[in-house]
């Protein structure tokens, strides 16, 4: 950072220190107060009526610490100072002092005027609040105030119930009321506490009754600073001691289970997606059934969904009967063809850059409405700056040192509350949603960042993966199939095999080992997906690494015979078997009757209930039926993978800077080409220039390689004034380089108004 200037008398303007500071400190400060570059402003006097507009100048207050804060209403109290004076009334180190005013200055929050530092107009107003929020309450010094000898010598006169007084009204704002006091009295005449105060000049009338304690008294009463606390003592985190290698395991896991979570809910979502409220959001008992389906607890299950919605996995569209519905995106069958940890980092990824708020799912607003996952209400730009500072904090943490237990989280919190002041008021909730959530996607283990995670936040993405795939499980491709029906993978299986697997077995347990369990249910659900009985055995036995138990060979061959035998088709529905005694039994049976079941052939029933309805309740009678199509085949009942369209990708982080970076410099050259523009401007306007002496001055310009002020007039009649290096002139047009925009361009020759020589530099 640049330092004060060493200058003694200081500028008349602000614009005028801001057209001394380099190009990087001012790009410094683009970058910090987005705002003042968007539109672009024309020169540097533009700038600085636009760094004091309020609303400006409320967002660079929010980027302030509470020490930041404390030294600027310092630099308000005492109107315009040296950093020496400053050092001496603000409660803190001078080496403190002078980086927190540093970054104000930086910040155009305060200048070096010729009179001294002051704070920018507008500042005062901008600086609400207590002690907390980094406001000491004192107004500020008097115009001409008396010597701080006299103000101790006019409160040391002062009797107890007068000193008591006045000590609460400094602590309570500094403005009071004076009731039937006399304002115009002399301390020898004063009869009440407040008319000793108000003969002594130590309480000021402003009218209507009130009264002020001006600045200088406040800081008598304080010992002469403008608080009775020290402001640099920054909040320390309470820590722990733990094995680097146990936080990584333990976040390597958590990350593996995240991964392994998304890709559950989406291939879930993506053959029975939920349906999409009205409002946009997640329904709760959509929500509920997530959570038992992926056997977590529900917000764990709504931090999953909106991950995958931020990553860009998850979006609406419309199911097969054009209702909106939640399903998967194009960009899942990519996201699941990559490795775990890529996978994983997208993820976090997003997480990071994403306003949304899921601890607050679960809980009710303001009206008692409660909060849907999903929901496009359920947004804070306060929590992505919330998430960073809480994983920068723990990024300075050395390794091996955790949150301690209990007391590391209020610790965190006071740290990140001290960075950030002002807003927002959920900063506590926030970042307590933070580490959850950083430990729920395996950022964090045991309270620690985990290493690869400190490469992450560094910026450093390849090495985070490279970081994390050592740490990672390898997958594996087979099972252990055993006697009781059950397969256990001893590891994350590959994605393509987990996914074959849940159709062939229902998933029992989950964990370091996944339980699958295969029954008559599951079999002939693979059976529905169009597999045949000879293709199940080859899969099992080719996965398994133990010999395939005779009870699954059993199981199998049992639901492939039965499979079939009962073919339903449209009458409403008929069913049609050449066993006339299994159609005979379901006739008869006793729970059949709601069927509206009719024999119409000795092989054939018809029914009046919709296929779609017959098919489950047959299947709940213990028949295992199949469809017939209209050829008398039997037609595959596979559930169609749905997907919706992906929603545009956010520029990612290194793509934004790099904008954010390209338009900095671009606002920086037009400011600068204004500034020029301004400076060669003639003091008396010079007349206009006829086509030919416009051409004749440009060809001269041109043959001297010299650069030129031109004012130039556009198709909507607007007129500016640009600096520009002539190239050539051809066909009434002229092509220059423009320095506003860095860019060549053309020029009508006769729309140019005025042709003049600028002095290089």
């Amino acid at each position: 950072m640049s330092g004060p200037s060493p200058r003694t008398g200081g500028y008349r303007t602000l614009a005028d220190q801001l057209r001394s500071w380099p190009d990087e400190r001012l790009a410094r400060l683009l970058m910090a107060r987005p705002d003042l570059a968007t539109p672009v402003p024309h020169d540097f006097s533009q700038l600085a009526s636009r760094a004091a507009t309020r609303a400006s100048l409320l967002r660079a207050l929010d980027l302030l610490t509470r020490q930041e804060l404390f030294v600027l209403d310092a630099l308000v109290i005492a109107g315009q100072s040296t950093q020496e004076d400053l050092a001496e009334i603000v409660h803190a180190e001078p080496s403190a002092v002078a980086r927190s005013l540093e970054r104000l200055l930086d910040l155009a929050l305060a200048w070096e005027s010729t009179q001294g530092l002051r704070a920018l107009s507008g500042v005062a107003e901008g600086l609400t609040g207590g002690p907390a929020t980094g406001v000491s309450g004192l107004r500020p010094v008097s115009a001409e105030p008396p010597t701080p000898d006299d103000v101790l010598r006019r409160l040391g006169e002062l009797s107890e119930p007068a000193r008591a007084l006045l000590v609460h009204v400094a602590d309570h704002g500094g403005e009071a009321t004076t009731g039937s006091a006399r304002h115009t009295v002399t301390p020898d005449d004063a009869a009440t506490p407040a008319e000793e105060l108000l003969g002594r000049r130590l309480l000021v009338p402003r009218g209507g009754g009130t009264v002020v304690l001006p600045g200088e008294v406040g800081l008598a009463l304080r010992g002469g600073r403008t608080t009775s606390e020290p402001i640099d003592d920054e909040p320390v985190l309470a820590i722990s001691e733990r094995d680097q290698a146990s936080i990584d395991r333990t976040a390597a896991g958590a990350a593996f289970e995240a991964v392994r979570r998304v890709e559950l809910l989406l291939d879930h979502w993506g053959t029975e997606p939920p349906s999409a409220l009205r409002s946009g959001g997640l329904g709760v008992r959509d929500l509920k059934a997530t959570a038992v389906h992926l056997h977590v607890d529900e917000p764990v299950a709504a931090l999953i969904v909106e991950i995958a919605a931020a990553a860009g996995l998850l979006a609406t569209a419309a199911d097969p009967t054009g209702q909106p519905a939640w399903i998967p995106t194009d960009a899942f069958d990519a996201w699941t063809a990559s490795s775990i940890e890529e996978r994983w980092t997208a993820l976090v990824r997003a997480w990071l850059e994403s306003p949304r708020m899921p601890g607050l799912v679960g809980s009710r607003d303001g009206a008692g409405k409660p909060w849907n996952a999903l929901s496009p209400e359920l947004a804070s730009t306060g929590q992505v700056e919330s998430r960073r500072m809480t994983l920068d904090a723990l990024a300075e943490l050395p390794a091996g040192q955790v949150l301690a237990a209990g007391t590391g989280l209020p610790s965190l919190v006071s740290r990140v509350t001290w960075l950030r002041p002002r807003r927002p008021r959920t900063r506590a909730d926030q970042v307590a949603w933070a580490v959850s959530e950083a430990a729920a996607l395996g950022v964090t283990g045991l309270g620690g960042l985990a290493s690869y995670a400190r490469s992450l936040v560094a910026g450093e993405e390849k090495a985070a993966r490279a970081t994390l795939a050592e740490l990672m499980p390898r997958p594996v491709d087979h099972v252990l199939i055993q006697a009781d029906l059950t397969a256990v993978a001893p590891g994350p299986l590959e994605s393509g095999l987990a996914r074959t697997l849940q159709l062939l077995a229902d998933v029992e347990s989950r964990g370091g080992a996944t339980v699958y369990r295969f029954s008559p249910t599951s079999v002939r659900r693979a059976l529905d997906a169009g597999w045949a009985a000879v293709e199940i055995h080859d899969f099992v036995a080719e996965v398994s690494r133990t010999p395939v138990p005779q009870p699954l060979t059993y199981l199998i061959d049992d639901a492939a015979r039965t499979f079939g035998t009962i073919r339903v088709g449209h009458a409403e529905a008929f069913l049609r078997a050449d066993d006339e005694a299994a159609l005979t039994e379901l006739l008869h049976h006793p729970k059949a009757g709601t069927l509206g079941l009719r024999r119409i052939a000795p092989t054939v029933l018809i029914s009046t209930t919709p296929l779609d309805v017959l098919l489950p309740r047959l299947r709940d009678l213990g028949a295992s039926p199949a469809v017939e199509a209209a050829d008398g085949t039997v037609r595959v009942a596979r559930p169609d993978l749905l997907r919706a369209r992906r929603p545009r990708e956010r520029r990612v982080a290194a793509a934004r800077s790099a904008h954010e970076q390209a338009h900095t410099a671009q606002v920086l050259t037009a400011i600068r080409s204004g500034d020029r523009v301004a400076a060669s401007r003639p003091a008396t306007p010079s007349a206009s220039l006829s086509p030919s002496g416009s051409l004749a001055a440009l060809r001269d310009a041109i043959e001297a390689g010299a650069t030129v002020l031109i004012g130039y007039v556009d198709n909507h009649g607007s007129s500016s004034e640009r600096i520009v290096d002539p190239i050539r002139v051809e066909g009434g047009w002229l092509t220059a380089h423009d320095h506003r925009s860095d860019d060549t361009r053309t020029f009508a020759v006769h729309r140019i108004t005025g042709v003049k020589p600028v002095t290089p530099g």
